[in-house]
Protein backbone atom coordinates (compact mmCIF):
# COMPACT_ATOMS: atom_id res chain seq x y z
CA UNK A 1 0.00 0.00 0.00
CA UNK A 2 2.88 2.39 0.74
CA UNK A 3 4.31 1.86 -2.74
CA UNK A 4 0.99 2.93 -4.26
CA UNK A 5 0.86 6.15 -2.22
CA UNK A 6 4.48 6.92 -3.11
CA UNK A 7 3.82 6.20 -6.79
CA UNK A 8 0.81 8.55 -6.71
CA UNK A 9 2.78 11.35 -5.06
CA UNK A 10 5.58 11.00 -7.61
CA UNK A 11 2.99 11.09 -10.35
CA UNK A 12 1.46 14.26 -8.89
CA UNK A 13 4.91 15.84 -8.60
CA UNK A 14 5.69 14.82 -12.18
CA UNK A 15 2.39 16.39 -13.28
CA UNK A 16 3.21 19.64 -11.53
CA UNK A 17 6.64 19.69 -13.19
CA UNK A 18 5.08 19.13 -16.62
CA UNK A 19 2.53 21.91 -16.04
CA UNK A 20 5.31 24.22 -14.85
CA UNK A 21 7.40 23.50 -17.94
CA UNK A 22 4.36 24.00 -20.18
CA UNK A 23 3.55 27.28 -18.39
CA UNK A 24 7.12 28.58 -18.85
CA UNK A 25 7.50 27.49 -22.46
CA UNK A 26 4.20 29.19 -23.40
CA UNK A 27 4.81 32.27 -21.20
CA UNK A 28 1.55 31.79 -19.32
CA UNK A 29 0.74 33.70 -16.13
CA UNK A 30 -1.68 31.13 -14.62
CA UNK A 31 -2.45 27.51 -15.33
CA UNK A 32 -5.18 25.39 -13.67
CA UNK A 33 -5.88 21.68 -13.94
CA UNK A 34 -8.65 19.64 -12.34
CA UNK A 35 -9.41 15.94 -12.73
CA UNK A 36 -11.25 13.78 -10.21
CA UNK A 37 -9.84 14.73 -6.79
CA UNK A 38 -6.71 16.37 -8.26
CA UNK A 39 -6.57 20.17 -8.51
CA UNK A 40 -3.42 22.03 -9.55
CA UNK A 41 -3.07 25.80 -9.95
CA UNK A 42 0.24 27.48 -10.77
CA UNK A 43 0.58 31.28 -10.72
CA UNK A 44 3.67 33.13 -11.93
CA UNK A 45 5.08 35.56 -9.37
CA UNK A 46 6.75 38.65 -10.82
CA UNK A 47 9.59 40.75 -9.48
CA UNK A 48 8.96 43.82 -11.57
CA UNK A 49 8.25 47.50 -10.97
CA UNK A 50 4.89 46.90 -9.29
CA UNK A 51 5.53 47.10 -5.55
CA UNK A 52 3.26 45.64 -2.92
CA UNK A 53 2.25 48.35 -0.49
CA UNK A 54 0.23 47.68 2.66
CA UNK A 55 -3.40 48.76 2.62
CA UNK A 56 -4.16 51.60 4.98
CA UNK A 57 -7.15 53.53 6.20
CA UNK A 58 -8.05 56.54 4.06
CA UNK A 59 -7.12 60.02 5.21
CA UNK A 60 -4.47 60.26 7.88
CA UNK A 61 -5.70 63.84 8.37
CA UNK A 62 -9.12 63.01 9.85
CA UNK A 63 -11.05 65.77 11.58
CA UNK A 64 -10.43 65.99 15.36
CA UNK A 65 -13.05 64.43 17.65
CA UNK A 66 -16.02 66.68 18.24
CA UNK A 67 -15.69 68.52 14.92
CA UNK A 68 -17.69 67.46 11.92
CA UNK A 69 -15.67 66.44 8.91
CA UNK A 70 -16.62 68.22 5.69
CA UNK A 71 -18.91 66.17 3.48
CA UNK A 72 -17.16 64.49 0.59
CA UNK A 73 -18.16 65.79 -2.81
CA UNK A 74 -17.63 64.25 -6.20
CA UNK A 75 -14.46 65.61 -7.80
CA UNK A 76 -15.19 68.59 -10.01
CA UNK A 77 -14.42 68.34 -13.70
CA UNK A 78 -11.16 70.18 -14.37
CA UNK A 79 -10.92 72.60 -17.29
CA UNK A 80 -7.10 72.83 -17.54
CA UNK A 81 -4.56 70.09 -18.15
CA UNK A 82 -4.85 67.06 -15.87
CA UNK A 83 -3.13 63.78 -15.10
CA UNK A 84 -5.69 61.01 -15.51
CA UNK A 85 -6.04 57.56 -13.99
CA UNK A 86 -4.81 54.84 -16.37
CA UNK A 87 -7.06 52.22 -14.70
CA UNK A 88 -9.86 51.78 -12.21
CA UNK A 89 -9.04 51.14 -8.57
CA UNK A 90 -8.53 52.89 -5.24
CA UNK A 91 -6.42 56.09 -5.31
CA UNK A 92 -3.78 56.59 -2.61
CA UNK A 93 -1.57 59.67 -2.31
CA UNK A 94 1.07 58.01 -0.08
CA UNK A 95 2.66 54.57 0.24
CA UNK A 96 1.46 54.18 3.85
CA UNK A 97 -0.55 56.13 6.45
CA UNK A 98 2.59 57.32 8.22
CA UNK A 99 4.34 58.40 5.02
CA UNK A 100 4.03 61.83 3.45
CA UNK A 101 2.15 62.03 0.15
CA UNK A 102 4.13 61.45 -3.02
CA UNK A 103 3.22 64.97 -4.21
CA UNK A 104 1.51 68.05 -2.80
CA UNK A 105 -0.11 71.05 -4.41
CA UNK A 106 2.60 73.39 -5.66
CA UNK A 107 5.23 70.62 -6.07
CA UNK A 108 7.24 70.44 -9.27
CA UNK A 109 7.15 66.91 -10.64
CA UNK A 110 9.68 65.47 -13.06
CA UNK A 111 8.81 63.06 -15.86
CA UNK A 112 8.84 59.47 -14.51
CA UNK A 113 8.41 60.52 -10.85
CA UNK A 114 5.87 58.49 -8.83
CA UNK A 115 2.89 60.70 -8.01
CA UNK A 116 0.44 58.21 -6.45
CA UNK A 117 -0.61 54.56 -6.36
CA UNK A 118 -3.80 52.90 -7.54
CA UNK A 119 -4.81 49.63 -5.95
CA UNK A 120 -6.45 47.28 -8.42
CA UNK A 121 -7.20 43.66 -7.48
CA UNK A 122 -4.88 43.76 -4.43
CA UNK A 123 -1.96 45.03 -6.54
CA UNK A 124 -0.62 48.51 -5.91
CA UNK A 125 0.36 50.16 -9.19
CA UNK A 126 2.72 53.13 -9.07
CA UNK A 127 1.46 55.95 -11.27
CA UNK A 128 4.26 58.08 -12.73
CA UNK A 129 4.18 61.53 -14.29
CA UNK A 130 4.33 61.37 -18.07
CA UNK A 131 5.84 64.86 -18.29
CA UNK A 132 7.45 67.52 -16.10
CA UNK A 133 4.81 69.77 -14.51
CA UNK A 134 3.62 71.60 -11.39
CA UNK A 135 0.79 70.07 -9.34
CA UNK A 136 -1.85 72.80 -9.09
CA UNK A 137 -4.53 70.76 -7.34
CA UNK A 138 -5.10 67.21 -6.11
CA UNK A 139 -8.49 66.47 -7.67
CA UNK A 140 -9.11 62.96 -6.35
CA UNK A 141 -9.77 62.20 -2.67
CA UNK A 142 -7.38 59.79 -0.93
CA UNK A 143 -8.77 56.27 -0.46
CA UNK A 144 -11.61 56.73 -2.95
CA UNK A 145 -12.30 54.75 -6.13
CA UNK A 146 -11.22 56.14 -9.49
CA UNK A 147 -12.30 55.20 -12.99
CA UNK A 148 -10.09 54.97 -16.07
CA UNK A 149 -9.43 58.46 -17.47
CA UNK A 150 -10.72 60.06 -14.26
CA UNK A 151 -8.85 63.22 -13.23
CA UNK A 152 -6.27 62.74 -10.47
CA UNK A 153 -4.28 66.00 -10.53
CA UNK A 154 -4.73 69.40 -12.16
CA UNK A 155 -1.30 70.39 -13.51
CA UNK A 156 0.53 73.16 -15.34
CA UNK A 157 3.43 72.36 -17.69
Amino acid sequence: MKKTAKAQSETAFDQVQKFYQFMNSNKLEVIEFSKDSTYIKLVRKHNNAVHQIPVFAPSAHAAPAGKAAPRAQAPAVQTGETIKAPMSGIFYRAPSPSSPPYVREGDTVKEGQVICVIEAMKVFNEIKAEFTCVIEKVVQENGKPVEPNGDLFAVKR
